[in-house]
């Protein structure tokens, strides 16, 4: 049996500009549900402009963006119903938490999207604890978010997120700021999701992790335009390009047994 291919999201020859200087430069990506997409490249290049646009926050210049076969425009986003409906289908988590949580409780965080939407009390507390659950942040019911450490900020952000049950989980550089272990508990949550139907779009600099977290990456050049669109594993195989595009240096080597890659990452 052949799996069909839902496209999630449509970007059409999409141009962006911050009062005349250019972020993003005819751009054309489409993400079908249930991918999981790596954004990749140097400061500067345009993925924040993207994430930006993928969460409506911006609308395109020139070009079209669709999601689910509707046009995402600011006129439409103006429309509460319909901008309320937009954002509960896709979900941001930002990559500093703080920014997110303002909130007197980790409860009432996480309940703040769901009375959003309407739900009574009974749902809200549902929907809380399942996500309590899921992130194993259970402990943090009536603690106060600035209390927390990076890494609990950051289990929490994704939690406020995953409330509002989105079918795209889209997160600004979600391994910045967290210890390996953390890092390492992300990588395999975020797999978990994906492979529990979750579409995922992440913007990284973790050349390290990227492949457990993506199967496809798309990577942005310093003139604002879509350099690579590929398979993950085979862009990282690219040194020549990422060298180009200035993520890597020269350090590159395989262990006995197994291939291995250490990155000097020159994207800070």
């Amino acid at each position: 049996m052949i799996r069909k291919v839902c496209t999630m999201i449509e970007i059409q020859n999409v141009s962006y500009s911050y009062g005349g200087i250019t972020a993003l430069k005819n751009i054309t990506v489409n993400i079908s549900k249930g991918e999981a997409v790596a954004l990749m490249g140097p400061n500067g290049s345009g993925k924040s402009t993207f994430l930006k646009l993928l969460n409506g926050i911006i609308s395109p210049d020139i070009g079209s963006y669709k999601f689910n076969n509707e046009e995402i425009t600011g006129k439409r986003l103006q429309d509460n119903k319909f901008s309320k409906l937009f954002h509960q289908k896709i979900g941001f988590v930002f990559q500093n938490s703080d920014t997110q949580l303002f909130c007197a409780d980790v409860y009432d965080e996480i309940a703040f999207g769901p009375r959003q939407m309407g739900m009574d009390e009974t749902q809200v507390e549902k929907r809380v604890n399942d996500c309590l659950d899921l992130l194993s942040i259970s402990d943090f019911r009536h603690r106060q978010p600035y209390h927390l450490s990076g890494g609990e900020k950051r289990k929490v952000a994704i939690a406020c997120v995953l409330a509002m049950n989105p079918e795209v989980l889209v997160l600004d550089e979600p391994m910045n700021g967290l210890d390996p272990r953390t890092q390492r508990w992300l990588v395999e949550f975020l797999a978990k999701i994906n492979k529990a139907g979750k579409t995922l779009i992440i913007s990284t600099h973790n050349l390290e992790l990227v492949h457990e977290i993506s199967q496809r990456a798309i990577l942005f050049d310093e003139s604002h335009t879509v350099a690579a669109d590929t398979k993950t594993e085979k862009l990282l195989e690219d040194i020549d390009l990422l060298k180009k595009v200035n993520l890597v240096d020269e350090y590159y080597h395989i262990h006995v047994g197994q291939e291995h890659r250490h990155f000097h990452d020159h994207s800070f």
